[in-house]
């Protein structure tokens, strides 16, 4: 019989940390910051108030990965729309559907578009937008610019211009009483938008 290699410190460290994680994100969607209790989690997570405060400082921390979490997800998300197409245009057009789409999903409204902003402060919000978002964009602009499919302009400049029209755009979705309406609506009203970079 083979002998199972024994369970090292680290790896018990993060499979706690991932499963704390998963179960804040889980309340934190449902009930959002405020309303969700450490208590509640570790009770369900089975470990100690002390062993949660071990792995995060306080529940502010504990929200801040689990924002990160959401945000990677939607990252993902993004990437494997762009990837289903061969012309950066059409990956640049994907990709922000696939964003504003992510929107339209429970968790990534409560945790990203409304907590996460109210919780962290927007500097520290529009710190993780860039990690996962906005480097990505500017990524795709750069080739744009590059294969002269738009014009050469300030990086910077528009992929804030583009992101903010995202994120507010995402917020209205993820408000509607008619989402999947809200979200074509959207859609249509930012590719119209950025058709005007393209070059004739």
């Amino acid at each position: 019989m083979t002998k199972r290699a024994p369970i090292t410190k680290a790896a018990q460290t993060e499979a706690t940390t991932q499963k704390l994680v998963s179960l804040a994100r889980g309340q934190f969607a449902k009930h959002g910051y405020a309303h969700t209790g450490t208590e509640a989690l570790v009770q369900a997570a089975g470990v100690t108030r002390g062993a949660l405060y071990h792995h995060f400082k306080d529940k502010q921390a504990l929200f801040r990965a689990v924002l990160d979490d959401v945000q990677r997800d939607v990252a993902r998300r993004v990437d494997t729309a762009a990837g289903q197409h061969a012309g950066l245009w059409d990956q640049l057009v994907a990709g922000c559907r696939a964003f504003l789409s992510a929107s339209t999903d429970p968790d990534t409204q409560q945790i990203m578009l409304i907590d996460g902003p109210a919780v962290l402060g927007w500097d520290v919000w529009r710190e993780m937008d860039s990690k996962y978002s906005l480097n990505s964009l500017k990524e795709v602009l750069r080739a744009l610019m590059d294969a002269g499919d738009i014009a050469r302009q300030p990086i910077e400049a528009l992929a804030h211009l583009l992101s903010g029209a995202m994120n507010e755009a995402a917020l209205w979705v993820a408000r509607s009483a008619h989402p999947r309406k809200s979200l074509n609506e959207a859609m249509a009203a930012l590719e119209l938008l950025m058709s005007s970079l393209k070059r004739k």
